[in-house]
């Protein structure tokens, strides 16, 4: 008896061709299935949880590819349990019992501080800057900017549009932060091409509203407040803070005990009380 044909098709070569994609779909799977056993690679569970308890910011201040980078370092002990700068300590206890390591220092939160006190009404312009609003392109201009002082802020806002936080903003001419926003991710740091900003505890009680290693004479001629190395502030200090290095004053926060001395003598006023 002959097989069925349908439009000329057989019946029997129908279900041949079936039971042949079926074989092959079996064979495919079980292919698939030993594949994933053998190219199986662990995942730690710790670093999934770390990455839960870190902000999800992205920001990259901790020096890895955002969270899931940090998340994974951690879990791999190549980064300590504190190492985002966003999180405060709460979760970085949080994250260190999930590791099982103690912090047993929390550490003074960092603020980015921008090291010019020469607003408009206090530092001279050489000459109208009509070119791009970015402080990295003014800077590779001839005069690097319209600023006279060769070391000021430039205020066109690049650590502006560098910040995800909106902590820095140009007041006066002058980059301003917010430390109340603040995250210290370092962005801002790396977009200034004069490196006016820096990274600095939270606590310090006085700082150096300055950058300039001119000396007074230079200073003076284009800024009514930058630093003229007087060493005032040094005769000043009886705990050794207070140093001149360059004709720039600096302060030593570790040795600060915020008495107030420098700033008082200072005649520039350039070394003020932080805002806390």
């Amino acid at each position: 008896m002959g097989s069925i044909t349908v439009l000329g098709i057989s019946i029997g070569a129908i279900g041949t061709a079936g039971a042949v994609v079926g074989i092959c779909g079996l064979l495919v799977g079980l292919l698939l299935g030993l594949a994933s056993k053998i190219f199986y690679v662990s995942v730690d569970e710790r670093e999934g949880r770390v990455r839960e308890l870190l902000p999800g910011n992205n920001c990259g201040g901790c020096g890895y590819a955002g969270c899931d980078g940090l998340a994974k370092a951690i879990a791999q002990g190549n980064a300590p349990v504190d190492a985002c700068p966003v999180a405060g300590g709460k979760i970085h206890a949080e994250i260190g019992e999930v590791m099982g390591k103690a912090v047993t220092e929390e550490k003074d939160r960092k603020v980015a501080f921008v090291k010019c006190g020469g607003t408009c009404d206090k530092a001279d312009l050489k000459y109208e800057y009509d070119g791009l609003k970015d402080c990295k392109k003014a800077a590779v201009v001839p005069g690097g900017g319209g600023k006279a002082c060769s070391y000021g802020c430039l205020g066109y806002g690049s650590c502006v549009t560098a910040c995800k936080f909106d902590a820095i903003h140009i007041v006066n001419g002058v980059a301003l932060v917010d430390r109340k926003k603040c995250v210290a991710c370092g962005k801002c740091v790396e977009a200034c091409p004069r490196n006016l900003i820096e990274l600095v505890p939270e606590s310090a009680a006085y700082l150096v509203f300055c950058n300039s290693k001119e000396k007074g004479k230079e200073v003076r001629a284009v800024c009514t407040t930058g630093c003229i190395g007087c060493m005032l502030c040094v005769k000043q200090c009886e705990f050794g803070a207070v140093t001149v290095e360059n004709n720039l004053a600096k302060i030593d926060p570790q040795k600060c005990t915020g008495c107030g001395k420098c700033a008082e003598k200072c005649p520039q006023k350039i070394i003020r009380m932080t805002e806390k």
